[in-house]
């Protein structure tokens, strides 16, 4: 055979390319330009013109977050607003749990890998306790708010 003196490893790295490329091809012969890629640390932007198809007036979720209802960033409340600037810029946060691995346990978010998603408290006003409401971050730049303590979620469009 052809192959004999091919070390196994090498073969299967060219075939996991070449199943790559023939999703790639497949996938893009869909005839839709794809999404541009944001980078992780910038965040994932929405135009705030985005098309409404639905017509409800409010924002459009981007695509990974297909199905949820979507908020601007801006219409957050202000201590959740004030929380993604610190996300933003690393902290000091002001909770010791926040930061820590989201678990997903409701399987409201995308289903991903433990560990992708990150969990910071948003201050309630008037809560002596953590309250319930809560930013979601995942390691693609997604930014999710809930203000029900997991029931619900809405993407943030940044």
């Amino acid at each position: 055979m052809i192959f004999r003196n091919v070390p196994r490893s090498l073969l299967r790295l060219l075939g996991a390319l070449f199943l790559c490329a023939a999703l790639v091809g497949a996938v893009g012969c869909g005839g839709k330009t794809p999404a541009p890629a944001a980078s992780a640390s910038a965040g994932l932007t929405a135009s705030a013109g985005a098309a409404d198809p639905e017509g409800t007036g409010g924002p459009t979720a981007p695509g990974w977050a297909k199905g949820m209802a979507a908020v601007r960033a801006g219409e957050l409340p202000r201590q959740a607003q004030d929380v993604i600037a610190l996300i933003d810029k690393g902290g000091p946060y002001p909770y010791r749990q926040d930061g820590t691995v989201f678990g997903n346990f409701e399987k409201v978010l995308p289903k991903q890998k433990r560990g992708y998603y990150h969990e910071f408290t948003v201050r309630t006003p008037g809560e002596r306790d953590r309250g319930a409401r809560r930013i979601v971050t995942g390691q693609g730049g997604e930014f999710f708010y809930t203000d029900d303590h997991y029931e619900t979620f809405k993407a943030v469009l940044r």
